[in-house]
């Protein structure tokens, strides 16, 4: 195949995986808040696996990957991961249209400047290079300090008591998915160390079956880890936590590399700064993310009719009033009754003459 063929292949292999990746995101999230969680977390998960949405969101998440996969197989490293990026680009309106709602100004501005940060990290970071990887120590090291940092982040530990009194479900899903990017970050690189162990060309000694098998249950943990963290971030929102999955993903694999593989940062010292100012433009636009998801309340002018006023009872006037307190005060004359006992008498008839 000709280098532009695979150029393009590479491409659209690409922008399949972030379509896959952006259809499992917006199914994951709508399953999160059609299924709201118990107060105590029990039977949670087992009402998860029996939902049919759930293992959609599964297979388009592994479909994504074997696309990425494939794309990173025919086109360079420089191109495809960029391309990778568009998954928060087309999250956006499907989230939106799913919801029955229009993307908002500060979810675009969000995304932009999230998608900014996000490819400058990948440009000066980058997976490990061929033939390099952990050893089998390194691994063991690695996977007990992922736990303990995850187990921190998805209990909120990390944010502080008076953060988890008042952040709300953004703030939780923000924990959550950091955790779900490092897990997914550790997943691979631990991936990497299998399969310099299944060719024979691991660091140090020649490992035993059933250290073989310990690496594989380390990854098929880590990896199912990071699904079902991703699946609590999604309770918060789908564009802040899914921005921060793409984000904690490749600098958890810079950290690995830096810190236990010899690398450093692609430019020397202004790699590092690329990525310092890639990652408070990246922060910026998860911060509008986080802002822009919930719409502004519309506020509706009701008029209210002013109250009607009792009218006030008549006051007399004083000299008035004095008036009528004699004359309730004065006694009320008593009629006269005859006395029908008296004998009745003739009137003397007047005299006649002298």
């Amino acid at each position: 195949m000709n280098p532009a063929a695979g150029t393009a292949l590479a491409v659209l292999l690409s922008l399949v995986s972030a379509a896959g990746y952006a259809l499992a995101a917006v199914a994951q999230s709508r399953l999160a808040a059609a299924s709201p969680a118990a107060p105590d977390g029990r039977g949670a998960l087992r009402a998860l696996l029996a939902r049919g949405q759930w293992w959609w969101a599964v297979g388009l998440n592994a479909a994504g990957a074997l696309a990425h996969v494939a794309a990173l197989h025919y086109g360079p490293l420089t191109l495809v991961q960029p391309l990778g990026a568009l998954t928060l680009v087309a999250a956006l309106p499907l989230g939106a249209y799913c919801a029955r709602r229009r993307v908002t100004r500060t979810e675009w501005r969000g995304a932009l400047w999230t998608l900014g940060g996000l490819v400058g990290l990948v440009a000066v970071t980058g997976p490990t290079a061929p033939g390099e990887a952990l050893s089998l120590r390194e691994s063991l090291v690695v996977a007990a300090a992922t736990a303990l940092l995850i187990a921190a982040l998805a209990s909120g530990r990390l944010q502080g008591r008076e953060r988890r009194g008042n952040g709300g479900p953004a703030a939780r899903g923000l924990g959550h998915a950091t955790a779900s990017g490092i897990a997914s970050g550790v997943a691979s690189a631990l991936t990497q160390t299998l399969t310099a162990a299944l060719a024979l060309d691991l660091p140090g000694t020649e490992p035993t079956w059933w250290q073989t098998a310990l690496l594989a249950v380390l990854i098929s943990g880590f990896a199912s880890g990071g699904l079902l963290l991703s699946q609590a971030a999604y309770r918060g929102g789908l564009a802040a936590p899914l921005a921060v999955v793409n984000l904690s993903n490749p600098a958890a694999a810079a950290v690995i590399g830096v810190a236990l593989l010899g690398e450093t940062f692609r430019a020397g010292a202004w790699g590092w700064l690329v990525a310092a100012g890639a990652s408070l433009v990246a922060a910026r636009g998860v911060v509008l993310l986080t802002k822009g998801g919930t719409p502004e309340p519309t506020v509706v002018a009701v008029a209210v009719p002013a109250p009607t006023a009792a009218p006030a009872p008549a006051v007399p006037a004083p000299a008035a009033t004095a008036t009528a307190i004699q004359a309730e005060a004065r006694p009320m004359p008593i009629p006269r009754i005859p006395d029908l006992t008296a004998p009745e008498t003739e009137p003397t008839p007047a005299p006649v003459g002298g």
